[in-house]
């Protein structure tokens, strides 16, 4: 004999099971595209260079311009590129240009570095971030291409 609404009991165990099952697998999927937009594109990256092309180089036979050459940047401290004339904000600055801080400076550079002579809106966007940073990795310190 079957209790009554024993069965309706068990059909919404099952519907719930399967909404969080794909709920779940919803969350991963979504865990994952984030993981995949924290590492960046340099293919993409590339594009988004194109704004800093304007004042930097970055290669092979980069040359210090209205900015400085940004070969192997990420990791570097600030304000010592050689040749380049900083500002003393960037020189007194105490930044090293690991993934976390180009990240807040190239939001806003005259908001992380008071004084600093780059006179650049930013990029805003998380995703271009990523991918230049991703971009400006893929440059060694002697301008070539990192595999």
């Amino acid at each position: 004999m079957t209790q009554p609404g024993l069965e309706g009991k068990h059909m919404t165990q099952k519907t719930f099971a399967a909404f969080a099952f794909a709920f779940g697998c919803l969350a991963a999927l979504t865990g994952v595209a984030r993981a995949e937009d924290a590492a960046g594109d340099a293919a993409l990256g590339e594009k988004v260079f194109n704004k800093c092309r304007p004042c930097h180089m970055i290669g092979e036979t980069a040359k210090n311009s209205v900015g400085p050459v940004l070969n192997g940047v990420i990791g570097r401290k600030a304000g010592i590129y050689e040749g380049y004339n900083y500002s003393e904000a960037n020189k007194g600055s105490g930044l090293t240009w690991d993934e976390a801080t180009f990240r807040e400076y190239i939001h806003a550079p005259q908001a992380k570095v008071k004084g600093t002579k780059m006179v650049f809106a930013g990029i805003t966007n998380d995703t271009d971030v990523s991918n230049l940073i991703a971009y400006l990795k893929s440059y060694d310190a002697a301008g070539k291409k990192t595999p």
